[in-house]
């Protein structure tokens, strides 16, 4: 018999969620609400040995919510709908805000003594920005970018509120994911499968931060047990340009290098015309939404030492992230295994 879980991650076969989830289960039995019929694919060794408890909920159902967080006084909530295009639109404000107020104020209710909601680095850009975005960093609700961006400023702000109120609530907001176990799933994901895969070549001016998922899991374990109520933690690691990446990639596995910059003017129209046949005809997410390359006009590099240190946390270099991310892909058949690669890294997982 396994003890009864009293730590629950939302989103827990995610990308991000399921490397936190393996770090909990090492010493104790782990909870996971996740949409009904989600796939589990990340968690299956874990639930078959019953070191994880699958607890099948729909954030948007106030009800459902509060019943799956029963009994569970820690509480990760990563449980989000993270992609810059939907349809109908107004499901990023269903998922993303109202669902986590159904998680957070649930979870309070309940009795939980430590509650962390995971944001994003995008809701942290203006439009003119001088210098590195840190965790400090103020952006009026008329500056922030899109649907998806404007549900999670808003679900962030309550957030925020209930900590500042006294509530046990802290706030992450991880840059972009990447390592392994992520077989294109979120856009740095998308974006390395395509390169490696020969599908992307062009690239946009724009910068990316990105942080090692692993230790990005393991910065959300310190933030909660000792981060401080109503502050906002930034987990991120290096800053790129698109096209800094895609010559490290190239670097890492010998594949060719970018090969032209595609003027933002053209990007945009590209978006524009792509998101409107998603929204009007196919419903299918386009290849660029007009998010993304609004977010691509702005200032992306970010500063989170003061964050990282106060939570005691490191991030590995990216180069070691996107090795591994490559390896995994390679090892999942989803890529050929460049040789370069094959001859000069070891995957750590």
């Amino acid at each position: 018999m396994h003890p009864r879980p009293e730590v629950l991650v939302t989103g827990g076969a995610g990308f991000v969620g399921s490397h936190l989830v393996r770090q909990l289960a090492k010493d104790q039995t782990v909870a996971v609400l996740e949409k009904p019929g989600a796939n589990l694919g990340r968690l299956a060794d874990l639930v078959e040995c019953h070191r994880v408890e699958i607890r099948p909920a729909d954030i948007r159902n106030r009800a459902e919510t509060l019943n799956a967080l029963a009994g569970c006084k820690k509480v990760y909530h990563l449980a989000a709908n993270p992609r810059l295009w939907t349809y109908p639109k107004g499901e990023f404000l269903r998922v993303n805000y109202h669902g986590s107020r159904h998680v957070l104020e649930g979870a309070l209710r309940l009795g939980a003594r430590r509650v962390l909601h995971c944001s994003t680095e995008s809701i942290l850009t203006r439009a003119k920005q001088a210098g590195a975005i840190g965790a400090d960093q103020v952006v009026p609700p008329d500056e922030v970018v899109g649907p998806y961006c404007k549900s999670k400023h808003r679900a962030e702000f309550f957030a925020l509120a209930l900590g500042s109120k006294g509530h046990p609530v802290v706030v992450v907001n991880p840059t972009l994911p990447v390592g392994p176990g992520d077989p294109g799933s979120t856009p740095p994901g998308r974006l390395i499968l395509d390169f490696c895969l020969g599908k992307r070549r062009e690239v946009i001016q724009a910068e990316v931060n990105l942080v090692d998922v692993r230790d990005a899991a393991t910065a959300m374990r310190l933030a909660l047990e000792g981060g401080q109520p109503g502050r906002r933690y930034l987990l991120g690691g290096e800053n790129f340009t698109i096209r800094q990446l895609f010559e490290k990639l190239a670097a890492i596995t010998g594949l060719p290098g970018p090969r032209f910059t595609v003027p933002w003017p053209v990007a945009l129209l590209a978006a524009w015309v792509e998101e409107t046949a998603a929204d009007v005809f196919t419903r299918h997410e386009p290849a660029a939404t007009l998010t993304g390359v609004i977010l691509a006009r702005r200032r992306m590099s970010f500063e989170a030492g003061p964050s990282l240190q106060a939570l005691g946390a490191s991030i590995r270099p990216a180069e070691e992230s996107l090795r591994d991310a490559v390896l995994w892909l390679a090892g999942k058949g989803l890529i050929p295994m460049p040789a370069k690669t094959a001859q000069t890294a070891s995957f750590h997982a």
